[in-house]
């Protein structure tokens, strides 16, 4: 299978397997979702003949990006002309917001292949420019941006100890930090300020409750 013939059928998956739903924390925007990860996951593997995957974490609108659009779209002045990377960016819901909230540029990186073509799929669902970037950006500063945005990144140790260097090479480079977290483990709150606190709904398929308490931070 070449390039093109993947995209299309990475394309239609997802179109197939999903349905336009108003993001319930931030329902100004709309995302192809899911209503289920188990049945989603198997049927990734086994009609696209790939096994391995990763989990379909960019087909449902998880609680730390929920609560980042919703602090984004009601603060713009974070984000409105500067350029933005959204980082782990899933569906691109905070890319999303990002640009609804003014933002010059946005780029959303992610390394899963069905992530990038949902995050195409989800910009032109709501009308706007998105840039996915399928290449690892951890670790590099190659990337211009003015804001770096982290939506429910903080679950394993190991992950969280070396994105939390890298976004402190963003701070100390000029970028503003914004995490949407709510309450993993590993998220480094003596590094943090809280900006907001959200009760935010999700699915009991993703969390263990269907309200989560989901705070934005900013790097200190």
């Amino acid at each position: 299978m070449d390039r093109e013939d993947a995209i299309r059928d990475r394309r239609s998956f997802i179109i197939a397997n999903t349905r336009p739903l108003a993001v319930p924390h931030a329902p100004e925007i709309s995302l192809y979702l899911a209503d289920e990860v188990t049945p989603l996951w198997l049927k990734t593997e086994e009609e696209l003949g790939e096994m391995g995957l990763p989990p379909p974490f960019w087909a449902f609108a998880w609680a730390g990006g929920q609560a980042l659009a919703r602090y984004i779209l009601d603060h713009p002045e974070h984000v409105a002309g500067r350029r933005v990377l959204d980082f782990a960016s899933g569906s691109g819901l905070v890319a999303i917001a990002s640009m609804k909230a003014g933002a010059a540029q946005a780029r959303a990186a992610d390394i899963d292949a069905f992530a990038i073509e949902a995050i195409g799929l989800n910009a032109e669902l709501n009308g706007v420019a998105i840039e996915a970037l399928s290449e690892n950006v951890l670790g590099r500063y190659d990337c211009p941006a003015d804001v770096i945005l982290a939506g429910d990144i903080f679950y394993d140790r190991e992950i969280a100890a070396e994105v939390l260097v890298w976004l402190q090479g963003w701070r100390e480079r000029g970028a503003t930090i914004l995490v949407g977290d709510p309450g993993r483990t590993y998220l480094p709150k003596d590094d943090l300020s809280l900006l907001a606190t959200y009760q935010v709904p999700v699915s009991r398929d993703l969390e263990d409750l269907e309200i989560k308490k989901t705070s934005v931070w900013t790097l200190k």
